[in-house]
């Protein structure tokens, strides 16, 4: 019973980051119309750089503060990561043929 118990809880969170994802997606595509394929990839650079931190801080402080902190490092990283990648890759293509964007968002990608 207690392996069942574990395994609801390892769904339900594995199902809240699926829905994270999903709600980002949708939010990107829903306010610049192009669906962003690098989306993935700067949540992976926020995860790194929260495991970073943690890794690196582990033991000098209270778990609760480690956790906050990783988790506004992660935050100031991906919203500096987003900003960079609007203004270098995407806003230059905001009036260009659909495809543009397209082929770039994919390169911003594989860049990461």
């Amino acid at each position: 019973m207690e392996t069942f118990i574990q395994q609801i809880i390892n769904g339900l969170v594995l199902g809240s980051v699926y829905a994270l994802v999903a709600l980002g997606y949708t939010m990107v595509y829903g306010i610049i119309n192009l669906i962003n394929f690098a989306h993935g990839e700067v949540l992976m650079v926020g995860a790194l750089t929260s495991w970073t931190v943690v890794t690196t801080l582990q033991g000098t402080m209270p778990g609760w503060l480690l956790l906050l902190l990783s988790l506004v490092a992660a935050i100031i990283v991906c919203a500096a990561l987003n900003f960079t990648i609007e203004k270098i890759a995407y806003r230059p293509l905001r009036n260009a043929p659909r495809l543009a964007p397209l082929i770039t968002a994919m390169g911003m990608s594989l860049l990461l």
